[in-house]
């Protein structure tokens, strides 16, 4: 059981930067893949960035592409997502999902992902 705990959310005005944090209670952090989605009012769950293990491979969604930032610290058992230039488009909850390490990819589906975090909530002042 991986337990994952959102922070770094908040109200920030167009064009602004925020960055979350995802705490991960594992033994087994250095192996398990991480990612980030986000849902908006009356929208379905979105894909928003994932990570490997070792950081080495970034996966990002096309809604948010170059504003973004995945990384992680090991060490930390954290995950991180730097968001730049944000915009009111940007407002949802924003989620971190893990998932045991596999041999494929498959990170922009929801049933990819083992475990949920509760979200944290971003909102885009125009």
């Amino acid at each position: 059981q991986v337990q994952l705990v959102e922070s770094g959310g908040g109200l920030v005005q167009a064009g602004g930067s925020l960055t979350l944090s995802c705490a991960a209670s594992t033994r087994t952090f250095s192996s398990t893949r991480m990612g980030w989605f986000r849902q908006a009012p009356g929208k379905e769950r979105e894909f928003v960035a994932a990570i490997s293990t070792s950081g080495g491979s970034t996966y990002y969604g096309e809604s948010m592409k170059g504003r973004l930032t995945i990384s992680r610290d090991n060490a930390k058992n954290t995950v991180y997502l730097q968001m730049n230039s944000l915009k009111p488009e940007d407002t949802a909850v924003y989620y971190c999902a893990a998932k045991r390490s596999g041999s494929s990819w498959s990170q922009d589906r929801v049933d990819y992902w083992d475990y949920w975090g509760q979200g944290t909530q971003v909102t885009v002042s125009s």
